[in-house]
């Protein structure tokens, strides 16, 4: 098999480049984790009586990872899906063993390098890839180390988020078809870099990609947009609606949620969304050229097109959005909540509807 990314080398350099976390005693480490532990189940009540949304399938505890054991993670799941896909994709085409050796080093290294910037930044994710129905971690050194930089109350603001990363495990748990679907167009974008412009036109565009991406504070341009045959660019359209759609509908919940069980809600909100928009310009570049300023985006984006679909149909009636792959938002109905209400609805649903 063509070994695509030396793993092992990723793991490695991810947990030689990534930062420690803040300072703590033994002691408060393990109030930490003990305290997440117990405001994740706290928000699954939340989150499920205020979405009508109910797991379906049974999950694992919720893990509290430091940044290394999140890399870690990452790369267990990268691992299941990459290699199989590369299998497929490369067929009875074999590299040299000398050039398949050095690609596989340095990709390796670069991979593990991206993850260990970004261990330093997650809070929580529900990783889907390495197992069925995936499973919520938690980070608990950047949890700690962005409330203090907030100067926030750490049980409101641990509860904030994991009320956030619950209903992303809810969006995946009671809706049990989602992963088998969130794959699929994983591996369907895979697939359609068979076909298109030769290699060497798309490594020029990305070169350009990624330059305009540096030049312009206003670009939308990231590292996928280098792979992008014509027909990935279809799939990932797809893709760009769900994650808009299951970001903005955590921000939803969230922000619904919050102002009756978090006492400080609108000051950790406007602290947080403070912290979002900062960074000095190495930093915002390399958060355009990783897809996180994208990313960003799509919580605003997100938010505002489940907020209006819920002020015309109700919780109920957004619901149905989780029906079958065929309600999901189309990208260009996120811009217009009424659009995708008409479509799913009928005519007569887009109308006010209390709930």
């Amino acid at each position: 098999m063509a070994q695509f990314v030396d793993w092992d080398l990723a793991a490695a350099t991810a947990g030689a480049l990534s930062k420690s976390g803040p300072r703590v005693s033994y002691a408060e480490a393990t109030d930490v984790v003990g305290d997440l532990r117990r405001l994740t189940e706290e928000a699954a009540g939340h989150v499920a009586d205020y979405t009508g949304l109910r797991p379906q399938v049974a999950h694992p505890p919720v893990r509290v990872v430091d940044r290394r054991d999140w890399a870690a993670a990452n790369i267990a799941g990268l691992r299941e899906v990459v290699s199989p896909l590369v299998e497929r994709l490369s067929g009875d085409k074999r590299p040299g063993a000398l050039t398949e050796a050095i690609g596989s080093r340095l990709t390796g290294v670069q991979a593990g390098t991206i993850l260990a910037y970004l261990s330093g930044r997650v809070l929580g994710q529900y990783e889907v890839f390495a197992g069925d129905p995936g499973q919520l971690l938690l980070v608990a050194p950047n949890i700690l180390e962005v409330e203090r930089k907030l100067g926030a109350d750490s049980r409101d603001f641990r509860l904030w988020v994991c009320l956030h990363e619950v209903t992303h495990r809810t969006q995946f748990t009671a809706v049990p078809w989602m992963r088998g679907y969130f794959l699929g167009e994983v591996q369907a974008f895979a697939d359609a870099s068979q076909a298109g412009e030769h290699l060497l036109e798309r490594l020029r565009r990305g070169v350009a990609t990624l330059s305009d991406a540096v030049k312009d504070p206003e670009s939308r341009a990231s590292v996928l947009d280098i792979v992008q045959t014509p027909a990935q660019r279809a799939v990932l359209d797809r893709l760009t609606a769900l994650m808009t759609l299951l970001e903005g509908h955590a921000e939803f919940v969230m922000d619904g949620v919050g102002p009756a069980v978090i006492p400080s809600v609108e000051s950790i909100r406007a602290a947080f969304n403070r912290r979002r928009e900062s960074g000095n310009p190495v930093e915002k570049a390399i958060r355009r050229l990783l897809g996180i300023e994208v990313k960003m985006r799509q919580y605003a984006e997100g938010r505002a097109f489940v907020h209006g679909v819920v002020d015309r149909v109700g919780m109920a009636g957004f619901n149905r959005i989780f029906s079958s792959p065929l309600t999901l938002p189309r990208l260009n109905e996120l811009g217009d909540p009424g659009a995708w209400v008409s479509r799913v609805h009928g005519p007569a649903g887009a109308t006010p509807t209390a709930g």
